[in-house]
């Protein structure tokens, strides 16, 4: 089992990285295929993003990719949105939880496969730091009551609304998952979340540990291809992840 999770882990770690993702999108449908419950998935799926959002991150800001001024602004109403979706976890039922999941990826693909291909004359979109605070505070509240970072909304957000280019959403949208996440982490750490989860702690370190492998390769693999293949490639992944819900909700 241990080596089947950190196969898992840097597999995710190198889709968080690409992608900008948190990981959870694609960790906690994987986890629960392989039999593991929601709850638990989304909590281990946290503690993932914890590593991953933050090397990966650190690893784009260090190559001048990372803009930091607006971020803060998404990322503070983030970090309140995530706890008030942890505790939401705790409180709904897991067929609520797969099922605004399943809507969340639906409106993902669709936002991100029908954004219109940037010319070199289009502005970026700007908000003020009252709707950045606003939208952070949303995205962080449905984030963290399914364990993902919530890039799966900010991105598509990015590109559909904003007219950002697709590797620059997924540097933002990383970054937004160091907020979310942490607020969500320590929220489950607070209310004992940990302490019932049907998988070890070792295990789940060893997990966490492997994605952040992972996301190196993945901000490597990131700065090597185009936009215009890595929105090709977004729609992919969200393809994947759709497949997964729907087998798991609908068929298994």
């Amino acid at each position: 089992m241990i080596y089947e999770l950190v196969l898992i882990g840097v597999a995710v770690g190198a889709i968080s990285g690409f992608f900008g993702v948190g990981g959870g999108m694609i960790l906690v449908p994987t986890l629960m295929a392989i039999g593991i419950d929601i709850k638990t998935a989304i909590a281990v799926s946290v503690v993932q993003m914890v590593f991953s959002s933050y090397y990966g991150s650190f690893l784009n800001y260090k190559k001048g990719k990372l803009q930091l001024n607006e971020g803060i602004w998404v990322g503070i109403g983030g970090i309140i949105g995530g706890v008030i979706g942890a505790r939401f976890t705790d409180i709904l039922p897991k067929e609520t939880l797969e099922y605004i999941f399943l809507a969340l990826v639906i409106f993902a693909l669709l936002k991100v496969a029908t954004s219109k291909k940037l010319s070199a004359d289009t502005e970026e979109g700007s908000f003020n730091k009252l709707t950045l605070f606003i939208i952070g505070l949303v995205i962080g509240i449905i984030a963290m009551m399914l364990g993902v970072g919530g890039s799966v909304m900010l991105t598509p957000i990015l590109i559909g609304f904003l007219h950002f280019p697709s590797k620059k959403a997924a540097t933002a949208g990383l970054f937004f998952v160091v907020f979310s996440s942490t607020a969500g982490f320590f929220y489950k750490l607070s209310a004992g979340t940990f302490d019932k989860l049907t998988m070890p702690l070792s295990q789940i370190l060893a997990l966490a540990f492997s994605a952040v492998i992972g996301v190196i390769i993945g901000v490597k693999l990131k700065d090597l291809v185009n936009d215009k293949h890595h929105k090709a490639s977004l729609i992919v992944l969200y393809l994947i992840i759709l497949a997964l819900l729907i087998n798991k909700i609908f068929i298994g």
